[in-house]
């Protein structure tokens, strides 16, 4: 956990009012114990949203919208790391069904790529 002024002073772009309008928003999530502190996945999530904010120049009104959609990405991500390692548990026939039942356009041509 990192406290608010940890954070500031290790972000230098991040600026104390939009991260308590991140915070209002619910962009961000903050624990609050004595003061605010933020986990190790939030305090990624919100050197994201400076990027995006201060450099890429994302539009505020967007910025939900895009969040949800990186949200999506990296759950679909997982979920599909998590597939992949359900599958390489399985036997080789298995494996090879699996990879037969795929779509042509997939691109796999064995169970060495899952």
């Amino acid at each position: 956990m990192m406290a608010i002024d940890d954070l500031l002073a290790t972000v230098p772009s991040l600026q104390r009012g939009d991260l308590e309008g991140w915070i209002r928003d619910e962009l961000v999530i903050a624990e609050r114990d004595a003061g605010l502190s933020f986990s190790d996945m939030e305090c990624a999530r919100i050197r994201l949203i400076c990027t995006l904010t201060y450099e890429l120049e994302i539009d505020r009104s967007a910025l939900p919208v895009v969040l949800s959609l990186l949200d999506q990405l990296y759950d679909t991500r997982r979920r599909l790391l998590s597939l992949t390692r359900a599958i390489r548990l399985q036997d080789k026939t298995i494996q090879a069904a699996i990879v037969a039942a795929m779509s042509p356009g997939d691109n796999f041509t064995g169970t060495d790529q899952l």
